[in-house]
């Protein structure tokens, strides 16, 4: 091939290899993609914002009617509404915190070959499982104060919180410390390490790295069950704050809409928060 060839060959396909051209494609359909689900997503906004716009009439034939919304209640009331962010999101945190600590305690005593701590982890697991959440709020609540132990309305949702996803996130960090494997846990001790080292340097970091992301969808989670804590009527939190002045005022509906809006857009903020923790911790995985 002379040289004259080789140039026709640059000119008509370019100097980028087989790869670089796969490469380019498939950014293209990603952001083909991308584009298509953010049209998607504007469309049913549009469509929602519509919904609520108290429209009606008759067009082309058709009568249509929409849920009309007091946006002058909204207006004087959402700075009322948007106080209860910061105790919503503190009870989450409390809560997410205390099961954290009880899910790898748990997990740990549910691998471990000392029958009491083993009986005493899967027994907790099935109460807490088998009995609701918002039971399991009151009791604390109100049944506690019976045997002399008053907790405040905060406390008494965050140990409740705590409790029951502590108890269904074991299962996450068990699957954590089964998925390390055999081998190493053998390596670690035959270089002298004790079983509490082994676990503690070895065996919980990996778990723990393994755990993180399914926490951050429990975290989600409990920010939305954190308004059966409104229940207790004494903490003020978002829920508690919507439903107060809804019934103040007969205006149920706008204020579930606040209420709504707000734990949407802290699900839509933590959810990105947790889409890019995932996406930093799997480029270990590459």
């Amino acid at each position: 091939m002379d040289s004259m060839d080789t140039k026709e060959i640059i000119e008509q396909y370019g100097t980028k290899s087989q790869a670089d051209l796969m490469y380019e494609a498939q950014l293209r359909a990603k952001w083909k993609f991308r584009t298509n689900v953010v049209i998607s997503w504007v469309a049913m906004l549009i469509f929602l914002l519509f919904l609520f716009s108290g429209i009606n009439g008759s067009f082309g034939g058709f009568s249509i009617k929409t849920i009309h919304l007091d946006f002058q209640f909204i207006r004087e009331n959402l700075a009322f509404v948007a106080g209860g962010i910061a105790q919503t999101i503190l009870i989450s945190f409390l809560s997410i915190g205390l099961a954290i600590i009880l899910a790898l305690l748990t997990a740990l005593g549910r691998i471990s070959n000392i029958p009491p701590i083993y009986a005493i982890c899967t027994f907790y697991v099935s109460l807490i499982r088998g009995t609701p959440l918002y039971l399991q709020i009151f009791f604390f609540f109100l049944a506690l104060p019976q045997l002399g132990i008053v907790l405040p309305g905060l406390w008494a949702g965050v140990l409740a919180l705590g409790l029951n996803y502590g108890a269904y996130m074991s299962e996450i960090f068990r699957a954590g410390l089964s998925s390390v494997s055999k081998g190493q846990r053998e390596a670690a001790l035959a270089i002298g390490m004790t079983s509490a080292q082994m676990m503690g340097r070895i065996v919980v970091p990996q778990a723990l790295r393994f755990a993180i992301p399914p926490i951050g969808n429990e975290f989600i989670a409990m920010l939305k069950d954190s308004a059966l804590v409104s229940a207790t009527g004494f903490v003020h939190e978002l829920m508690w704050r919507s439903t107060k002045v809804g019934r103040a005022s007969f205006r149920n509906l706008e204020a579930l809409v606040m209420a709504a809006i707000f734990y949407w857009a802290m699900t839509l903020i933590f959810s990105t928060v947790q889409g890019q923790m995932e996406t930093r911790m799997s480029k270990g995985d590459r």
